[in-house]
């Protein structure tokens, strides 16, 4: 052994693999953690840019899933009747001897409400975008002013 009773050992390729402690009491094991860690932090600042970034991208997914839900509803409303049931109240109340026909497709058509829920979706991504942006400048001032959001954080 060496002077400093430090035993290294080596691999066959003749490089040092590890290093190995005496256990000559110097150092005590520590004891495991019974729960997990516990940490107090503070959020005290959030990037406005990075906060635009994601606002962006849940708007997206969300104005998709907008249209989608949008043609959908449209398709199981058609498939259950709803349209013709009314048309058939509209020719009632208008009544069949006075010359108008009424459709509601006319005013409900899969092409019209589509094209409405893309310009709903779209409009909706600018306000959901520009509304996250603007609630991360404003947290910023007010955790300035009172000192942001305290929050324990646990270690499992």
């Amino acid at each position: 052994m060496s002077s400093s009773d430090t035993t290294t050992m080596r691999s066959s390729s003749g490089s040092a693999t590890a290093t190995r402690r005496p256990q000559g009491g110097q150092t005590a094991p520590r004891p495991a953690p019974r729960g997990g860690r516990r940490v107090k932090l503070m959020v005290s600042r959030v990037d406005p840019f990075s906060v635009m970034k994601v606002g962006f991208l849940v708007s997206v997914a969300l104005g998709i899933a907008l249209v989608v839900m949008t043609g959908v509803m449209w398709a199981l409303f058609s498939a259950m009747g709803v349209f013709d049931s009314v048309n058939d109240l509209a020719g009632q109340i208008i009544g069949d001897g006075s010359g108008q026909d009424f459709d509601v497709m006319d005013f409900l058509g899969f092409g019209r409400v589509m094209a409405l829920s893309i310009v709903v979706a779209v409009v909706d991504v600018f306000l959901l975008t520009a509304i996250a942006t603007l609630g991360a400048f404003l947290y910023n001032i007010v955790a300035s002013l009172v000192g942001g959001v305290h929050m324990t954080l646990t270690d499992d």
